[in-house]
């Protein structure tokens, strides 16, 4: 196989293959990671705001000042 002008044996196309699908992969679950620790994040900052605990920490730093 010719690639930019050099022969490559097929087995490392083969190789080559494995090792970027290999990256890929662990791309794909670094970001499936971080996106759940976003889900869970928002999720709690919701489950604050639905039972009034910022509201409750500005009325008590609205007393103060």
């Amino acid at each position: 196989m010719e690639i930019f002008g050099f022969i490559l044996p097929l087995w490392t196309v083969f190789l080559g293959v494995i090792v970027i699908a290999i990256v890929a992969w662990k791309l794909i679950k670094f970001a499936i990671k971080i996106l759940l620790i976003l889900v869970v994040f928002f999720a709690v900052l919701i489950g604050l705001d639905l039972f009034h605990v910022f509201d409750t920490i500005q009325q008590l730093l609205s007393g103060f000042i």
